[in-house]
């Protein structure tokens, strides 16, 4: 047993290398076949240089660096997003206490940042899957509206989260008690209301005599009004055709910035979606329908979709323990008729798009979050050789690997003493 120590030593060497490195100034990975997932596609034999969390030069005439890293041929690619979970507000999904994601009262304002747990033991095993940031989506209560997304990276440190209140999600469909139709009715009224009151707003802010007397709207009418301008889109989770059909017309009336999540029956009006230039993030692993509004799950969809012109993004439902999973769910949808390329995207540069993220790319001046893999990331074996999150490296260790070395070290002490 003498190896296992050696390595749990050399695991804990690294663990505590990677949380006590200083922040390098710069950093050059060399001899790297760098997945740009841009208009530059891939490059061979490249050098990727980064400083201060951006990426500031792509295979530079004189490389100037004080970190030089041989890649030696392995496959760089920028660090894989996860999208629509409660990772970090959901500790253990059995436990009451450790969930914070939802509460009956929330409605459209409710911002679960607040509670936000950047030391969850689910993030660095989540990097283990190459994942350096998260759009994370709150489940809300009983209103339609189940509160803003979120933005943090997967560093494990204070002050992770990247942005908050930046989209409106809404949950529409079917419903266990009472119609479909009300939410959708509820929703145009509300965006009506809205527009009404605006006017009323400009036309009192012009008038001179009515400026004092103009009213700060209240904070859901502040968060209406972001989706009618545009700085906030609606990420409406949706399955059935006629209710995706229902959203795009809201679309068009109100000129909002849509976002679809589920979307079972999209591959129905796929060529309206790509028309109007709706995101759709989805799961690769859907073959069957999970209720009369999800027929039309297939493992082909996100293929479908892609190849109808639909920017697709890749995301894992259910359980946050089983992020880390998503390059995995990428390769089934490749297994299923989709481009090793667009697969990449769809779990990077879609995402960013879809969320206006500045990051899910390689290019200069973009967030430095990166990951070298030991071969093609969408291979069972593969693992993260290296990755970096704002241009800092952070090991894959986690409380699962100290587990099995506490449980697999053999010693004359009882289980309950080995450290």
């Amino acid at each position: 047993m003498k190896h296992i120590k050696l390595f749990k030593s050399s695991l804990m060497v690294l663990a505590l290398a990677s949380s006590t490195a200083s922040f390098a100034q710069s950093i050059a990975i060399t001899n790297a076949t760098v997945h740009t997932v841009t208009e530059q596609g891939v490059l061979e034999n490249a050098t990727v240089v980064f400083e201060d969390g951006k990426v500031i030069a792509i295979n530079p005439e004189t490389l100037n660096a004080e970190t030089i890293i041989d890649a030696k041929g392995k496959i760089l690619t920028p660090g894989l997003i996860g999208s629509m979970n409660q990772l970090g507000l959901v500790e253990v999904s059995a436990v009451s206490k450790s969930r914070d994601a939802s509460d009956k009262k929330a409605d459209i304002t409710f911002d679960a940042s607040l509670a936000f747990n950047s030391r969850s033991s689910v993030i660095p095993y989540s990097r283990k899957g190459g994942i350096t940031s998260n759009v994370v989506s709150p489940k809300g209560g009983d209103d339609m509206f189940k509160g803003q997304t979120f933005v943090a990276d997967l560093s494990g440190e204070f002050g992770s989260v990247r942005s908050t209140h930046n989209n409106v999600v809404i949950d529409l469909g079917a419903k266990s008690k009472g119609s479909r139709a009300l939410s959708l009715q509820n929703l145009q009224f509300k965006l009506e209301d809205a527009v009404k009151e605006l006017a009323k707003a400009k036309k009192k802010t012009d008038d001179e005599k009515d400026k004092k007397e103009a009213k700060e709207p209240s904070r859901e009418a502040q968060v209406i009004n972001a989706l009618l301008s545009g700085d906030k889109a609606l990420v409406a989770y949706v399955d059935r055709a006629t209710d995706l059909l229902a959203l795009l017309k809201i679309k068009e009336q109100f000129s909002l910035d849509l976002v679809f999540v589920g979307a079972a029956d999209a591959v129905l009006i796929a060529d309206k979606i790509a028309q109007a230039n709706v995101p759709v993030v989805m799961t690769a692993l859907d073959n069957l329908p999970g209720s009369f509004d999800s027929l039309h799950s297939s493992l082909d969809n996100a293929a479908k979709l892609t190849k109808a012109g639909v920017k697709v993004a890749l995301s894992i439902s259910g359980d946050t323990h089983n992020l880390y999973q998503l390059r995995y769910h990428a390769g089934n949808a490749i297994a299923n008729g989709l481009s090793p390329d667009a697969a990449l995207a769809a779990v990077t540069v879609n995402v960013a798009q879809a969320f206006n993220l500045d990051s899910g790319t390689i290019a200069v001046g973009k967030t430095a979050d990166l990951v070298l893999w030991s071969a093609d990331p969408f291979e069972l074996s593969t693992k993260v050789s290296q990755m970096w999150i704002n241009g800092k490296e952070y090991s894959t260790i986690s409380r699962q690997d100290a587990l099995r070395d506490r449980y697999t070290t053999s010693s004359d002490m009882p289980k309950a003493y080995v450290k």
